[in-house]
């Protein structure tokens, strides 16, 4: 039982007290700063992601081209047996090559989608040699390859082997330029050094027959050209040698 000695009862109403709406409105604020800032950087991190992502895929799909284009290109007039064969022999004048022995030849279009090559070589089963499909001779005999890299309208690096339908190997791409090697100064010379780079159409029969290198160059479409600063277009170039011809780049 509680005794009131005659004090008044007082109510402490400031132990009961609330924030101020002021206090309310501060603290609101501060949290939807924060949250903006959160949901900014999150944002940043998911667009950077995403620019990674495609420029990934970029590098890759230039890095599969090239090496296979790489590998075709160098592997122009090869064929096995030398001891039974030669270049003539095994490389016959076949359209669209002009000459035998020819392993070489291309079409020039200045505008997009571009140029096309012709190579041609000869292989033996399980030589290891890869045609422009990426695959190798697994026939069981001698068996002659006319690879045909193009570019078409859609973008799409193409594989025509012996004149089969295309196959696309890479999309994305802009333009196909191609510029080939060859000595046209002391002819008589035996090296093998570049002085010019012509194209197709610039190209003479007894130039055909002489490629020692190849310029090609791809064009790809710019995944970030819609970002402030990106160029539309990302070439990539790439000089092969054939049959390990090259000497001393004279161009």
């Amino acid at each position: 039982m509680s005794v009131n000695y005659g004090r008044p009862v007082r109510r402490l109403r400031g132990h009961e007290a609330g924030f101020t709406l002021v206090e309310l409105s501060v603290a609101l604020m501060i949290g939807l700063f924060l949250l903006g800032g959160l949901l900014t950087l999150v944002h940043d991190m998911r667009r950077t992601f995403g620019n990674q992502n495609q420029l990934s895929q970029l590098q890759d799909s230039e890095r599969l081209a090239m090496t296979l284009i790489t590998d075709v290109i160098q592997a122009a007039g090869y064929y096995p047996d030398p001891a039974f064969h030669t270049v003539s022999t095994s490389f016959p004048a076949v359209a669209p090559f002009t000459t035998d022995g020819q392993a070489i030849w291309g079409t020039r279009n200045a505008a997009a989608p571009g140029d096309g090559i012709f190579v041609q070589f000869r292989a033996a089963p399980n030589d290891g040699v890869i045609n422009c499909t990426g695959n190798t001779n697994l026939t069981g005999a001698n068996q002659t390859y006319i690879n045909v890299f193009s570019v078409d309208a859609a973008g799409n690096l193409n594989c025509t082997l012996n004149n089969a339908a295309p196959v696309p190997l890479i999309t994305g791409i802009k333009n196909l330029q191609i510029l080939y090697g060859v000595k046209t100064l002391n002819v008589g010379t035996p090296d093998n050094n570049v002085d010019s780079f012509l194209y197709a159409d610039q190209m003479t029969s007894a130039n055909w027959s002489n490629v020692i290198c190849v310029k090609v160059t791809l064009t790809f479409k710019n995944p970030l050209a819609a970002s402030p600063g990106q160029p539309a277009t990302i070439p990539f170039t790439r000089v092969i040698t054939v049959m390990a011809r090259g000497g001393v780049n004279t161009a």
